[in-house]
């Protein structure tokens, strides 16, 4: 039984099939917006919290990332905008891509779809709330905001450990497969780097609700697409005149991500500029240039 509305007002919404409780929804739950409308009628039409939570974010997650890399997947057909390609010597062969897509969907199947459908009882327990309707959109924008900061500041750091000894060698390499990264490639990686980088994407929200118990489960949904988004976008390989970076001048995006893949260091960070930047780890020629002559100088004023 689903807890989004009580069983007398569910009742009412009963369908033999998932159109005609939209159909319901649509005329009696006249007070919702319609996305607080097409989330009510999958919790309804499916009568069971832990099914519907469980296989929403399976869905969700696969829709928006391979979805996501489709586009770019063309793009890299087209050769038009070659003249955005970052590293333009290098296109990924449909070969490449294809090996690449298969072991994403295994590393999805085995490895991620299991712990979701254990995230609705989490939920209960953590009081992340599933009914409608939504927190305001001011709320949900800090929270953004937040789980967007909180997540930078630990791949950073997290992703700084797997370039050091062991970590890179049996773990983080497999991910550096590809110098020239494509958009498929973002969840190409080690599954325990799968693991201890997906904690800073889920981990914080989970904390967060632990916390304040006032966290509600879309927001936590429409997070994780927007996390889909900047990883695949930031492995694409291409910066346009509209790319983010240039109106947001702290965003990472392809441009900053991919001189990592080119350098294989520095460059850490996933969504902003400012951790590589404030711990000096910046990649490329030029920043090595500049480090070294910042220790010349330091070097100069002590000899003098």
């Amino acid at each position: 039984m689903t807890e989004i509305f009580n069983s007398t007002v569910l009742e009412t919404l009963n369908g033999p099939s998932l159109v005609q409780v939209a159909k319901n929804v649509f005329e009696t739950q006249t007070q919702l917006n319609v996305f607080e409308k097409l989330w009510a009628t999958w919790y309804a039409y499916m009568q069971n919290d832990t099914l519907a939570t469980g296989l929403m974010f399976f869905l969700t997650h696969e829709l928006w990332y391979f979805g996501r890399c489709l586009p770019w997947y063309i793009i890299d057909k087209t050769p038009y905008f070659r003249k955005w390609k970052l590293q333009p010597t290098y296109i990924p062969s449909d070969k490449e891509q294809w090996e690449c897509f298969k072991a994403v969907l295994r590393d999805h199947l085995w490895l991620e779809a299991a712990p979701i459908w254990t995230f609705h009882p989490m939920c209960k327990t953590l009081g992340i709330k599933v009914t409608v309707p939504f927190p305001g959109l001011q709320t949900m924008l800090w929270q953004w905001a937040m789980f967007f900061f909180l997540e930078d500041m630990w791949h950073y750091w997290a992703h700084r450990l797997f370039h050091y000894g062991f970590f890179y060698k049996y773990i983080h390499k497999k991910h550096h497969r590809y110098a020239a990264p494509f958009g498929l490639s973002a969840e190409y990686a080690h599954p325990l780097e799968v693991v201890s980088l997906g904690a800073g994407t889920v981990g914080f929200p989970i904390l967060y609700a632990y916390l304040t118990h006032d966290l509600h489960l879309f927001t936590i949904e429409c997070w994780v697409v927007f996390r889909l988004l900047q990883a695949v976008d930031s492995h694409a390989g291409y910066d346009f005149p509209w790319s983010l970076h240039h109106f947001i001048p702290f965003w990472a995006g392809a441009e900053h991500h991919d001189r990592h893949h080119h350098y294989f260091i520095g460059n850490y960070a996933s969504s902003f500029r400012w951790w590589d930047y404030f711990m000096d780890t910046e990649s490329g020629p030029e920043k090595k240039i500049e480090r070294e002559q910042r220790v010349k100088a330091r070097l100069s004023k002590k000899v003098q």
